[in-house]
């Protein structure tokens, strides 16, 4: 693994959605300030950037849009982030969602994360280090097949379509939605984001669909494997239960000095043979 700081892109986190499944708990509370080993699912996030050397941020919001603010704008003081909002949370999807904060991000180098996603920093660390302009975080475990994002990708790791509809048997793995855009590729998925909201039938769409778009005319995109490294998205009452067994303590901003000695401790204690 890699430790050098180069820039870092932006985060854009979508964090618009209601989360009606988690319901009773979301009713009085947005889903992503959840608390999951306590510490909400947002600052987890956050923190798991900061650790990374991101600090500029751009959160798409919807529901309980006033609260989130609230809690980011007391608990990360400091931080460079901008606010957009997503009018139409209520009947739309993540495409919808990214293609709202199009203007804001423009063609910068980001990388995208789905706010109930709940995960260990070495997979964001991986994405930032990795030279690979491109990627979609993938999981080839097959135990995490029961996401529905599946992936079939070349031997080259190179996407070939991603989507709900692919068949699990032919896929490499499933995402598990942190993708790394690079400034290149902003302005074709959010030109391609315009297109597909066009059609009414779209508004639905997850973000995958224009991923596979873009596939389809060329684009290059990098599948990374992030196998054995904890993760989780929550969108039932089971996966917030699943999250809080997995992850049992608050966060911690963690700098690579501190990620690279906790590396090196855990590849010097004994193994048993």
């Amino acid at each position: 693994m890699k430790y050098d700081n180069n820039r870092p892109p932006m985060a854009v986190i979508l964090a618009d959605g209601i989360g009606s499944h988690l319901s009773p708990m979301t009713d009085s509370s947005a889903k992503c300030l959840l608390s999951v080993g306590g510490s909400a699912i947002l600052e987890r996030t956050i923190r798991n950037c900061l650790s990374c050397g991101i600090s500029q941020f751009v959160l798409v919001l919807g529901y309980r849009a006033d609260e989130i603010k609230y809690f980011v704008n007391k608990a990360f003081r400091g931080i460079r982030v901008t606010y957009v909002i997503n009018d139409r949370y209520r009947d739309t999807n993540t495409g919808y969602a990214l293609g709202v904060a199009a203007s804001t991000v423009g063609s910068s180098e980001f990388i995208r994360i789905d706010a109930d996603l709940v995960f260990d920093t070495r997979i964001l660390r991986q994405l930032t280090d990795s030279d690979l302009p491109n990627l979609l975080c993938i999981d080839s475990t097959g135990t995490r097949m029961t996401a529905q994002m599946n992936v079939i990708a070349d031997e080259q790791k190179h996407v070939r379509t991603v989507g709900a509809s692919v068949d699990p048997k032919l896929a490499v793995g499933v995402s598990i939605k942190i993708e790394k855009v690079s400034g290149k590729m902003a302005p074709l998925l959010f030109a391609e984001l315009a297109i597909m909201m066009e059609n009414p039938a779209n508004l639905r769409a997850d973000l995958a669909a224009a991923y596979a778009r873009l596939v389809e005319k060329g684009t290059i995109i990098h599948a990374l494997d992030i196998a054995g490294l904890n993760w989780t998205n929550i969108e039932t009452a089971e996966g917030f239960t699943a999250a809080n067994a997995m992850f049992r303590s608050p966060i911690a901003t963690v700098s690579r000095g501190q990620q690279r000695a906790l590396d090196e401790a855990t590849e010097k204690e004994p193994h048993p043979t």
